[in-house]
């Protein structure tokens, strides 16, 4: 079983930037993918990004290529998403979410076993 605890959200003007992070407790000894998803009212949650166990290997959506950062810290069990240049768009609830059973995720939600509760990501025009 691994824990995870999102921080960092909060509401910001476009244009500004945000880090969030994602504390894993629990079940950590595992190689495990990490991926950070985003969902608002009424649409489907969606990746914005993905790393490896490594971070060797990292995705992005399209809508957030060359403005967010994933990374991650494995001595603090801890990954990132640098958020740069957010827009109105970006506005949405931001989950982590951890597989132990694969090395690297996909986008899919379907790929990953554990979740974080979220946190609240608002950007204001």
């Amino acid at each position: 079983q691994v824990q995870l605890v999102e921080s960092g959200g909060g509401l910001v003007q476009a244009g500004d930037s945000l880090r969030l992070s994602c504390a894993a407790s629990g079940r950590t000894s595992s190689n495990y993918a990490t991926g950070w998803f985003r969902q608002t009212p009424g649409k489907e949650r969606e990746c914005v990004a993905a790393i490896s166990w490594s971070g060797a290997s990292a995705g992005y959506a399209d809508s957030v290529k060359g403005r967010f950062t994933i990374s991650r810290e494995n001595g603090k069990n801890t990954v990132y998403l640098q958020m740069n240049s957010l827009k109105p768009e970006d506005t949405a609830v931001y989950y982590c979410a951890a597989d132990p059973r694969r090395n690297y995720g996909g986008n899919s939600v379907l790929e990953y076993l554990y979740w974080g509760q979220g946190t609240q990501v608002t950007v204001s025009s």
